[in-house]
């Protein structure tokens, strides 16, 4: 008796053991991340090079954690780096102390620094933590650097914007897939994503409202068509 009710205690076992894996042999086998994925930031450029970042130092403000580093500088007149007044001059990002929290995104009033998906860091230093500007100004086709200790994945480059794309103005509604954000370099303007309603992301389109009947009326508020 007593040895059947042993048994008994193994059933669960015995019944998981011929149930299909659902173990994925990580790092060579990775989850599809989400479009609106939290990872390593990057900071953008406009479709004509110049960088968004204008050095106001607001995402070191709301930073939670103090990782962020930022100091401004009058742009050269023969030679602008940006199309404001100033620029960054000195950008430092330190990851150690990082929790993704995405305010610095949310903060920032030109764009100019967003997260990819790449998640994964392989630090032998402290000093490698820390990243600079050059590190995170994309490069010149607009795709973020890739570093030695970084493990990058087919799709970890793609929709660094996602967020800031699709959260609409003050979380109304009928602006959703409204577009309110800059061109970026090698992306152009990007189109909208859905993010409040169950519609598809192919809905929408560079100029207009994945809605169309709610971009018609809130038109007709403005006077003519909303593009």
């Amino acid at each position: 008796m007593a040895v059947f009710d042993g048994l008994k205690g193994f059933k669960v076992t015995f019944g998981q053991m011929v149930q299909p894996r659902v173990t994925k042999q990580y790092p060579e086998e990775k989850r599809k991340k989400p479009g609106r994925f939290h990872g390593r930031h990057v900071l953008n450029r406009y479709e004509d090079g110049s960088e968004k970042c204008i050095g106001c130092e607001l995402c070191a403000g709301v930073c939670p954690a103090g990782c962020i580093y930022v100091r401004g500088k009058d742009n050269p007149p023969d030679a602008p780096v940006s199309p404001g007044e100033r620029y960054g001059y000195v950008y430092e990002i330190n990851f150690l102390r990082c929790i993704h929290c995405d305010l610095c995104v949310e903060a920032c009033p030109t764009e100019a620094i967003t997260e990819s998906k790449i998640l994964e860091f392989s630090f032998t230093s402290r000093r490698e933590a820390i990243y600079t500007k050059k590190e995170l100004v994309v490069n010149n086709d607009g795709t973020p650097k890739r570093l030695p200790w970084e493990d990058w994945r087919v799709g970890d480059d793609e929709l660094t914007s996602g967020w800031m794309r699709a959260t609409s103005p003050g979380g109304a509604k009928d602006y959703e897939g409204l577009v309110h954000w800059s061109g970026e370099l090698g992306q152009g303007v990007r189109k909208p994503e859905a993010g409040q309603s169950g519609l598809k992301d192919e809905d929408a389109s560079p100029r207009y409202m994945i809605r169309q009947v709610e971009s018609d009326r809130i038109s007709k508020r403005h006077g003519g068509r909303v593009r």
